[in-house]
């Protein structure tokens, strides 16, 4: 009995020497951590960017979804009402714009050949008082001529060398002829009047012309004016379509957060969809077994929801800053007093192949070969 006690005591030390020996061994080839777990990069929290009250949720939770699948929707009630309101004002103002834009060309037409007539009456006069003051010009040479004859006349007269009705003749020449140059005087001054009043409508004309300008400025008002709704007309419209939230993956509903009939604020979360294949271990992983440990190196990977299973990947990238390094309320030492902890960094393992019945969030265990120096 105490030689089969002796034996068997030296075989459990042997068993385990031997699994103490292959632990320590499996420990200096591997950093092994227990905290790790599932993650997604496909988790994605969805919202809506406008307020208002939830008339449909398509989904329950665990459905599966497509890509461009309508999730949920608000009631755009208002933001149509606001558009029909913009529309019909951008109508109203077009219209503006377009009686706007047909005035001033109407009036330039009509004013532009108004002007042209006057010009051309105007030319047209000028002409007519040339040549007139030509005909005076002549008439008064004429009636010189005349003024010399009728003191001949009369000179002959007084010596009784013409008869009186040759002297009478003369005398009713000349008078006849200062008439008519007094009338053509004034008709002469009549026409220039009138000149002058050709010259003052073409003021007149060509003024109204460039007051065509006030109409421009009311035009281009108007049109900013149609410009700035359009815009409001396409940030409404914008809005409508936040109204509608559609799934930006193919995936499952990982959580539904609402009802319908709630009302909700922007950004108030709605569903949270993920993709089941797009998943990856996310390992916190002690500094002190970061040693050997580099991206490519083969991962052993445990799931405690399988624990009959073992997967395989590969690190795929180890962050540059610890975990605690973005921690919402980060450690003060600065009164001196620091307790020195074992500081954790994250690192990626990207499975060799994309696991079925995995789920977001699970726990597993990882043993990460080291690589040999």
């Amino acid at each position: 009995m105490r030689h089969s006690g002796s034996v068997i005591l030296f075989l459990l030390i042997g068993v385990f020497a031997y699994l103490g020996y292959n632990y320590t061994i499996y420990r200096t080839k591997n950093a092994v951590s227990d905290a790790a777990f599932v993650r997604s990069d496909s988790l994605l929290t969805l919202n809506f960017k406008v307020a208002g009250k939830v008339i449909k949720m398509a989904k329950l939770e665990g459905e599966e979804v497509k890509k461009g699948e309508l999730l949920a929707s608000i009631d755009p009630s208002d933001f149509n009402l606001t558009l029909l309101g913009l529309q019909k004002k951008l109508s109203s103002l077009n219209k503006k714009v377009e009686a706007l834009q047909l005035k001033k060309q109407t009036l330039q037409k009509e004013l532009t050949i108004q002007l042209k007539i006057t010009q051309n009456d105007k030319l047209k006069k000028n002409k007519e008082i040339e040549a007139f003051g030509y005909e005076i010009e002549a008439s008064r040479v004429k009636l010189k001529k005349l003024s010399k004859d009728l003191k001949r006349f009369k000179n002959l007269l007084s010596r009784n060398l013409i008869q009186l009705e040759k002297y009478e003749e003369v005398k009713s020449s000349y008078e006849s002829l200062k008439k008519a140059i007094l009338a053509k005087e004034v008709k002469l001054k009549a026409m220039r009047i009138g000149v002058k009043g050709l010259d003052r409508k073409e003021e007149l004309l060509k003024s109204r012309l460039e007051g065509l300008i006030r109409l421009d400025k009311e035009r281009e008002a108007l049109e900013k004016e149609v410009e700035s709704l359009k815009t409001k007309a396409k940030e409404v419209k914008r809005q409508i379509e936040y109204c509608f939230l559609f799934s930006p993956i193919d995936g499952k509903v990982a959580k539904k957060f609402i009802s319908v009939e709630r009302v909700v604020l922007a950004g108030y979360p709605i569903y949270a969809v993920v993709d089941p294949n797009n998943l990856h271990v996310e390992v916190f992983l002690s500094e002190r077994k970061l040693k050997g440990v580099e991206v490519g190196n083969r991962v052993k990977i445990e799931v405690d929801a399988f624990p009959n299973k073992v997967f395989w990947g590969e690190v795929e990238r180890i962050l540059p800053a610890s975990a605690s390094t973005f921690a919402l309320v980060p450690r003060d030492i600065s009164s001196g007093e620091f307790t020195k902890l074992d500081q954790r960094f994250i690192v990626r393992v990207a499975f060799k192949e994309t696991p079925k019945g995995l789920r977001v969030g699970m726990g597993a265990s990882v043993a990460i070969e080291r690589s040999k120096e």
